[in-house]
């Protein structure tokens, strides 16, 4: 597993972008390459889900999602080792690309996605709020880390969101956007 940290600017950079336009993309994207996708959701809680199947055309390519809010379902859905669990807590990276993995095998899809974080109003598993982690299976695999600090969450606080609909609002869009560069990437 690849971790790789995105920075402020990459993040600022990723929020820019139209979150109902990448989904549209990657459906178009996967059902052109005939990919199967499939997520699982923690601190986003079917938000990234919803944000596919809102597309239409989504059912050509999209197998479904597993929410395991619970740290117990990672272990009982995604297949999530246990001693990984106990050991680090829910938030961490490995935790995401084994729900990554999990979620795979359980659609049997080509591609998946996972989400893993502390959206508040408390640390968890002494992460801070706003620690976020998306895991990627796919041919291409890899587990990507960022903090949504007030400065990224402002605009979208602005918008009605509290603190908490705004950090799990921006794992979308980032998770969408991650998801679409590296479909780019494999397509290329």
């Amino acid at each position: 597993m690849t971790l790789r940290w995105l920075d402020h600017d990459e993040l600022a950079r990723r929020l820019a972008g139209d979150g109902g336009a990448n989904a549209s993309k990657i459906v178009e994207n996967l059902t052109a390459q005939g990919l199967s996708l499939a997520v699982s959701e923690s601190l986003t809680g079917g938000l990234l889900s919803d944000a596919i199947v809102q597309v239409p055309g989504a059912s050509a390519t999209y197998r479904g999602a597993i929410v395991a809010y619970a740290t117990t379902m990672k272990s009982a859905l995604l297949g999530v080792p246990d001693e990984l669990l106990a050991e680090r807590g829910a938030v961490d990276p490995d935790v995401a690309d084994a729900m990554a993995r999990g979620t795979r095998r359980a659609f049997a899809a080509d591609v998946a996605l996972a989400t893993t974080g502390v959206a508040g109003p408390a640390e968890q598993d002494g992460q801070p709020v706003g620690r976020v982690f998306i895991g990627l299976a796919a041919i291409n695999s890899a587990v990507w880390g960022m903090t949504f600090d007030s400065g990224l969450l402002a605009p979208h606080q602005e918008r009605g969101h509290s603190e908490r609909a705004a950090i799990r609002r921006c794992t979308v869009l980032v998770a969408l956007s991650l998801l679409l560069d590296d479909l780019g990437s494999v397509s290329n």
